[in-house]
């Protein structure tokens, strides 16, 4: 984002309130709810590096993360979870499939509305920067294991730049494009023109 620093500001800052910020719902919980719609939107870059972002809050349990991308109604969380990523999958489908029974639901499993306020504000908002991330052609290895130590850093200090900027420099190969990340189109773009001369054939 250091392309457009005056739009990065308010970008980072709103992830990190609905992210980290004080909430009843656990750092974790939040995480799977912006990895859940992720994967919804096909977005390979956010779903999986806020998975394992949400892995390393769940004690290291990545395949609850893959549980609850395949079907949130049968991963092993809690009910009230299961409700609040229903509205999340909903929100992602477009804001008016949010029905007034899925928002009791919530309720009567224990979702208070700021919960369920926040959840669709997750979701919107992941909505918007899967979209960037996207429309940014952002590059992202398939290899679960590039993701891990950036996310072990994102959840210590939560700043999204600087962790963009180790998993670029940790995803740097010869024999793959440096990664892009909306954090850093400028930085990655030329570094991707130099992998491209260079391993021109």
């Amino acid at each position: 984002m250091t392309f457009r620093p005056e739009t990065a500001k308010p970008l980072n800052e709103l992830a990190e309130i609905l992210l980290r910020g004080p909430s009843t719902l656990s750092p974790g919980e939040r995480e799977l709810i912006a990895t859940y719609v992720s994967s919804r939107n096909d977005c390979l870059f956010c779903q999986s590096i806020h998975g394992a972002v949400a892995a390393y809050h769940l004690d290291g349990n990545e395949q609850l993360v893959l549980d609850v991308k395949e079907s949130a109604e049968r991963a092993p969380v809690s009910d009230k979870l299961k409700a609040l990523l229903a509205i999340a999958g909903a929100v992602q489908r477009g804001g008016k499939n949010v029905r007034t029974e899925d928002v009791e639901r919530a309720r009567q499993l224990g979702a208070t509305d700021r919960e369920i306020h926040d959840t669709v504000l997750i979701a919107a908002a992941f909505c918007m920067y899967n979209r960037y991330v996207d429309g940014l052609a952002t590059w992202a290895p398939l290899e679960p294991n590039a993701y891990r130590d950036p996310a072990a850093r994102l959840c210590h200090t939560y700043k999204f730049p600087r962790a963009c900027r180790a998993f670029a420099a940790s995803s740097h190969s010869a024999r793959r494009p440096p990664s892009r990340c909306p954090s850093l189109p400028k930085f990655c773009c030329m570094r991707r023109v130099r992998w491209r001369r260079r391993n021109a054939s």
